[in-house]
């Protein structure tokens, strides 16, 4: 018998109040540049971005006598304390029938293509350490009665090595770790937006540190606001481009950190790649409707301007069974992939939803309907199901008559959290569409988080580690792990030693800032912000054509020119940070077609986040109602998964290469011959700048 759980757990799963800040430390000296007065603060190592990336790393850092301070946009207004879903998860290494061995997890996190072996390894080999250092601070994972963590199968992971404590994993696990920095006094900088990073000069060059707007730095010796952070040693975790497109999941404000790197001369990785999935739009309450929410299997459905009701997915399958059946793939097969359109896979209802909203009907979700019939087929049953669904609904319990109480009954959670928002499932369907969910790409870091800037390292989204695909909750699991391992190396660097606030050699700083933030612009951020994200959502997304590509490369490159020659104008006093925000996005926008257009170029085919169509492709998608002849799509190349697209600003341009995916060493560790290099500091050897520290 399943028990019951109480209203006073739910609401405990569903609103996690966050620690309050403490007062900042002031400035500690104040610098001059170009007629402003900046306040400069000082430390070894700064943390940009205050999720769950960046808070481990603060605290992995402080307990190894790094003097460390983090910098937030705004404080547990991010990603992993707003967003996330019913299965975003860590991973665990575990008894073998859910979970294995760690090279085994290493195949499945990689297995998609275009990642490298090594940081696949890193990633589950770091996973339980991860977990169980989480639990230590509070993460409440679920146990079974002998100590065992609970554990599922989620998207591309065929295994089942998934936990969760619930829709608000990633927040709760944020509270712990905030809770921790707060408790080791850790200097914490809110509302401070970094919008340049500062580097040495010549060849060689370093991190320095950033040039930050705070609102509350502004006054009439320092009308932007400007403040100098000057340390040795930083590290980007301020997530994803979540404003990169119009259709988001993000919670609004999340910038992530691509523009800025590419700015600073930093490596970029697997640009083309991210996810793409159904959700609720940010509009109102952004969520990932994967898991339960579609296992539940509700009838999902679109309204016309005119408010007729259409059962559009009935052109698509053949049969109600069919349909239904993938409507519950979904839950863990939830990323669009482009294969998964044919043989009326699940994907082929990403590829229907796309074409309702081009169409510019509105698309929801019922939960006190089931699927209306295949016409002329039978009518709903949850006994005419496909075997693999029959099985989970029966094995879980969930053999009530309607969704909602098939999702009551699986997930209570689902249901609540939505209820937090003003939105009640229960009472009315759900609008949602196909989003923008993640980027896989990002910043190039090796094995040990360093990028190609020296004394500069990115964990988390900002960091392109997760290749094509990557099973659900891959990416949490990703950030602790070198959240984690940029502290050790750093630590066992010794860079992290302060120097004096005058040797900043990027004396333009302020000048290069001004000359972007212009009063007779034509361009303002509503313009800008509305120009990037159409063109990324249009021309993008799951649906792509060579053509529409290399327009939309030249359109960007054209606006970036632009802004180069007349700025930005900015409307109000204190609009500069989200100005040169919104500058970085189109900087972004251009690197990610630009590596797109070049991967379509040299005959790429379609793979995790888009379909690329082509009359010539080798695949064909069909629907009931015949073939899907605008979506012939070409298939991945097999060499391309051995390999990875690098980006990188130069002299204004974008430059796209090609490297190979770094390989896994064969042999063995083997203690007596291994532990000396342990003793004496070797294995913290960088790959890619090839020095010991």
């Amino acid at each position: 018998m399943k028990t019951e759980v109480s209203q006073e757990v739910l609401d405990s799963l569903t609103d996690i109040d966050m620690p309050r800040l403490g007062a900042e430390p002031g400035p500690d000296s104040r610098t001059v540049l170009d007629g402003h007065t900046l306040p400069t603060y000082n430390a070894e190592c700064l943390v940009v971005g205050s999720g769950a990336a960046g808070l481990r790393a603060a605290v992995e850092l402080h307990r190894r006598g790094v003097k460390v301070a983090i910098i937030s946009q705004s404080a547990w207004g991010g990603t992993s304390a707003c967003s996330g879903s019913d299965k975003q998860t860590l991973h665990t290494a575990n008894t073998a029938d859910q979970g294995d061995n760690y090279q085994a997890m290493a195949r499945a996190i990689r297995a998609g293509g275009a990642m490298d072996e090594d940081t696949a390894y890193v990633e589950a080999v770091g996973s339980a350490r991860a977990m169980a250092s989480l639990q230590y601070l509070g993460l409440p994972l679920p146990q079974d009665r002998l100590g065992g963590t609970l554990r599922y199968q989620t998207d591309h992971d065929e295994v089942g090595r998934a936990t969760s404590c619930g829709p608000r994993t990633s927040r709760l696990m944020v509270k712990v770790l905030a809770a921790e920095a707060l408790r080791l006094g850790i200097p914490f900088f809110n509302q401070t937006t970094v919008v340049k990073i500062i580097t040495t000069e010549g060849d060689d060059r370093q991190t320095q540190g950033v040039l930050t707007i705070r609102p509350k730095d502004r006054h009439e010796a320092n009308p932007l606001g400007l403040a100098l952070f000057h340390a040795p040693v930083l590290v980007l975790a301020a997530g994803g481009p979540g404003e990169l497109y119009r259709d988001s999941v993000f919670p609004n404000g999340c910038f992530g950190s691509l523009g800025l790197a590419l700015e600073a001369g930093l490596d970029l990785i697997n640009l083309t790649e991210s996810q793409f999935g159904i959700g609720t739009r940010r509009e109102g309450f952004p969520w990932n409707l994967s898991g339960t929410y579609v296992q539940t299997i509700p009838y999902i459905y679109s309204v016309d301007a005119e408010g007729g009701e259409h059962n559009f997915l009935a052109a698509y399958y053949r049969t109600t069974q069919e349909l239904a059946s993938n409507i519950f793939r979904k839950g863990y097969q939830w990323p669009f992939h482009a294969t998964r359109m044919l043989d009326f896979g699940s994907s082929l209802i990403d590829l229907a939803i796309w074409r309702e909203g081009e169409a510019g009907r509105r698309v929801y979700m019922d939960f006190n309907r089931n699927p209306v019939a295949v016409p002329g087929d039978q009518a709903f049953s949850l006994d005419r199901l496909d075997d693999d669904v029959r099985s989970y609904l029966k094995h879980a319990g969930a053999v009530q008559p309607i969704p909602i109480e098939r999702l009551r009954h699986m997930n209570p959670l689902a249901i609540e959290l939505y209820r937090r928002y003003k939105v009640d499932i229960a009472t009315a369907p759900l609008e949602f569409a196909v989003n923008h969910q993640h980027m896989n790409g990002g910043i190039s870091v090796d094995i040990w988080g360093q990028t190609t800037l020296a004394g500069c390292y990115a964990i988390g989204e900002a960091a392109g580690t997760h290749g094509v695909t990557r099973p659900g909750g891959a990416a949490l699991n990703a950030g602790q792990v070198f959240g984690t391992r940029v502290a050790e190396h750093i630590a066992a660097s010794g860079r992290a030693v302060m120097g004096k606030p005058e040797q900043i050699a990027d004396l333009r700083a302020v000048t290069d800032l001004k000359s972007v933030l212009r009063a007779d612009s034509p361009l303002d951020a509503q313009t800008l912000r509305d120009t990037v994200q159409a063109r990324m959502s249009e021309h993008a997304g799951i649906m792509c054509t060579p053509a529409s590509v290399a327009a939309a490369l030249d359109e960007a490159r054209a606006l970036n020119d632009r802004i180069r020659r007349q700025g930005l104008r900015p409307d109000r006093a204190g609009e500069g940070a989200r100005l040169i925000q919104r500058q970085h996005m189109a900087l972004a926008s251009e690197a990610v077609l630009a590596a797109l257009d070049a991967y379509i170029a040299k005959g790429g085919g379609s793979r995790g986040a888009r379909a690329i169509c082509d009359p010539a492709g080798e695949s064909l998608p069909e629907a009931a109602s015949g073939a899907l002849t605008e979506f012939r799509f070409r298939n991945e190349q097999v060499q391309d998964k051995a390999e990875q697209l690098v980006v990188r600003l130069r002299s204004g341009k974008i430059e796209v290469s090609v490297r190979p995916n770094r390989t896994l060493a064969a042999d063995k560790s083997f203690f007596e011959r291994d532990w000396p290099d342990w003793l004496m500091g070797c294995i913290y050897k960088s790959q890619q700048t090839d020095s010991a520290v």
